[in-house]
């Protein structure tokens, strides 16, 4: 298959166009994790851990979902924000 029979497959959401590539050997760059540590204030510390205890998770979980996914967790998280 040339470049742009590829690209019309893709461009026609014919099919599912990964299946020509070899994904095998994919690399995600910055995919380490880093450390980071964080001062909250007390009163969004119990407003993360009322949103933890909400979705039943743990705090740490809600930090990191955070970023990634503000929506799900703004409902109920840090009312004064």
């Amino acid at each position: 298959m040339n470049v742009s029979e590829l690209d019309k497959k893709f461009d026609d959401n014919e099919e599912d166009v990964l299946d020509y590539f070899d994904t095998s050997r994919i690399n995600m760059i910055n995919e380490e994790p880093k450390r980071v540590n964080i001062d909250f204030p007390a009163w969004m510390v119990h407003s993360l851990d009322r949103e933890a205890r909400h979705i039943g998770v743990s705090r740490q979980a809600v930090i990191k979902m955070w970023p990634a996914k503000p929506q799900v967790l703004n409902s109920h998280l840090l009312p004064y924000m």
